[in-house]
Parts: C-alpha cells; sequence; structure tokens
C-alpha cells in the first residue's frame, strides 16, 4: 500500500505558475494560518484589530521593543481515544503558531498601549503622543 501520491508530469506544474490568478505575487503566497489584521487611525490613536476566533487572552504573547510590536500564540491541542487495555487507536495532535511583528510609528505612546480580546477579535489600542494630538484651533478675535 502506497501512502504517498506522486506527481510525475512535470509539464502541468509549469502551466499553473502561469495560470495562477495571482502569478505576480501577491495572496497566492500568503499562509493561511497568519490571521488577518484590520490596522485604523484616528485623531487620538491607531487601532489595531487581529481575527484570531477560538483563542484566550492568555494565548497571546504581546511585545513591544525599539518601537516593533510582536504579537504570537501558540496553542498545543492533544486528543487522544484509547481502548481498555491501554494501546491506542488513535491519537490526535494539533499545534498552531503565528508571529506578527509591526512596526510603530514615533507618534505612538507605548506606554499607554492597550489590549482586550472579545468575539475572536484582538483588539490593540495605540494611543498617540500628546505631541502628536490635534492642535485645537484658535478663534481669532475680529477687531
Amino acid at each position: 500500500m502506497n501512502l504517498v501520491k506522486r506527481n510525475t508530469v512535470h509539464l502541468p506544474s509549469i502551466i499553473d505558475e502561469f495560470l495562477k490568478p495571482d502569478w505576480f505575487g501577491g495572496m497566492q503566497n500568503y499562509a493561511p494560518n497568519i490571521p488577518a489584521v484590520n490596522i485604523k487611525e484616528t485623531d487620538t490613536a491607531f487601532g489595531l484589530e487581529l481575527a484570531a476566533p477560538g483563542k484566550t487572552k492568555e494565548d497571546f504573547i504581546i511585545e513591544i521593543d525599539h518601537n516593533v510590536l510582536t504579537i504570537s500564540s501558540e496553542t498545543k491541542n492533544e486528543t487522544e481515544q484509547t481502548e481498555n487495555n491501554g494501546r491506542y487507536t488513535r491519537r490526535e495532535f494539533s499545534y498552531t503558531s503565528f508571529r506578527r511583528a509591526f512596526t510603530l510609528p514615533e507618534t505612538v505612546n507605548t506606554d499607554a498601549i492597550n489590549a482586550v480580546y472579545e468575539n475572536g477579535v484582538l483588539l490593540i489600542a495605540l494611543p498617540k503622543k500628546e505631541e502628536a494630538l490635534p492642535k485645537p484651533k484658535r478663534l481669532i478675535d475680529i477687531i
């Protein structure tokens, strides 16, 4: 019994390279186990939303080093089913991990960063420094 499927025809792989929907790069090389991220900016802060359903807040490691924000997670699930005499009938391991790094602008106040995990989304608030906030407009006296 052969458990390894081999593709001995080389021509289709060459043709596949030319017929890929984005053969100039892009999403074809995107790793599906890396969570998607939304980044938005307001006048007072940046917001980072990382989609990671099925995790808990303890699964995340958030670090800041030299204005680089790193978000990582590693989970290990082991499910084991055995017979009465203790021999394995089936044993399944599942390991998932990811690591995302973002260079923070100089305007971010790294001492006031806050993170919340709710509804499968990790929300990270990156407030701006006081000097980066918009200045209030002054009313000029009309004489």
